[in-house]
Parts: C-alpha cells; sequence; structure tokens
C-alpha cells in the first residue's frame, strides 16, 4: 500500500549502516520561556522513539546547526516562532520548499534555511526530507519565564505529529517485532 500523503517519506532500502535515517532536531533554550519547548519536546520524544531515530536538543543557531542537518535521511525540526500573525499555541507544519521565504529576519541572523541551504551548495550530505513543526510562541527572551500555557498545550500536538510522521516514513514503532 502505498502512502500519499503529503509527509510520507520512502526511506532508501540500504545495506550500509547510515549515521541516523531520521532525525528529530529540538531547537531552544530551555531557560527562556516559550524557547524551551525544543527540550520539552525532546525529553518526551525520547521516550517513545524508535532505535534508527535519533532525537537532538540544542539551543544552537546558525552554522552550528550544521552538524545536525547533515548525514540523515529525514530531519523533523521542531522550534517555536514569534510570527504575531496567530494565537501562542498556533502549530506550523512546513516543507524545507515552504519555509525558504522567511517571516522575517532570523533573530540568530543565520536561520535554519541559510544552513540548509549552504551545505547544499557545498555539495554536503544533507537531510533530503526537511520537516518544520513550529508553534506560535509568545516570550522567547524572558530569562526563566514560564511557558505561555498555550504554548505549553501545543505540545502533545507535536508529540502526536512526530509519532505520525515517524509511521509514515515507515519507522517500526519501539518494540515492534519485525517480520
Amino acid at each position: 500500500m502505498i502512502d500519499t500523503s503529503p509527509f510520507a517519506v520512502e526511506l532508501p532500502a540500504s545495506d550500509e549502516p547510515r549515521p541516523a535515517r531520521v532525525r528529530v532536531l529540538c531547537l531552544g533554550n530551555e531557560l527562556l520561556a516559550d524557547d524551551s519547548l525544543g527540550s520539552v519536546v525532546a525529553e518526551q520524544i525520547r521516550r517513545f522513539a524508535p532505535p534508527g531515530v535519533e532525537v537532538v536538543s540544542t539551543p544552537e543557531a546558525g552554522f552550528h546547526l550544521l552538524d545536525y542537518v547533515l548525514d540523515t535521511f529525514f530531519l523533523i525540526v521542531i522550534d517555536t516562532v514569534i510570527t504575531g500573525s496567530t494565537p501562542p499555541g498556533t502549530l506550523y507544519e512546513l516543507r524545507e520548499q515552504e519555509f525558504r521565504t522567511s517571516w522575517g529576519g532570523s533573530p540568530h541572523y543565520i536561520g535554519l534555511h541559510e544552513t540548509l541551504s549552504t551545505a547544499r551548495a557545498l555539495h554536503l550530505a544533507v537531510a533530503e526530507n526537511v520537516v518544520l513543526l513550529a508553534v506560535e510562541a509568545a516570550d522567547c527572551s524572558t530569562l526563566g519565564g514560564q511557558m505561555n500555557p498555550a504554548v505549553r498545550q501545543a505540545i502533545p500536538m507535536v508529540l502526536d505529529r512526530v509519532r505520525e510522521m515517524l509511521e509514515a516514513a515507515g519507522v517500526p514503532r519501539a518494540g515492534a517485532v519485525q517480520c
């Protein structure tokens, strides 16, 4: 049966070991109010991520992300954004080609898009499939601030989408018996 959903990913069959066929990259600083979403989500994904799925949580940005976008086939990026166009807690789901045009200047100056573009221009082994799950935040700058309740309520939606994407990509569930 062929899955025709827009987020289905066909992982290449290969006998050669790959560093990470699927990587979930959770961005954000756990010390900064809503920006801590990435580290909270990463902790919860690690509880259900099957073997072959690497979960990374980092506060790094810009070209420091280069190591995380390489040597994987399918990259799921989790982050917060502040667009001001939707209420906090709104979940955005974008393929790489959809987030090429940013909503404004990156607060990191070099963002995920620029890092992916640079890696591709250098012919590096960049993830072939990139999906961004971003949650609209209210405050990503208050040191020690609490996560906005609407942003916190978006966490189960993010986790559900990650599970669905892993399933659509054909990643066996943890503990599943393969025949």
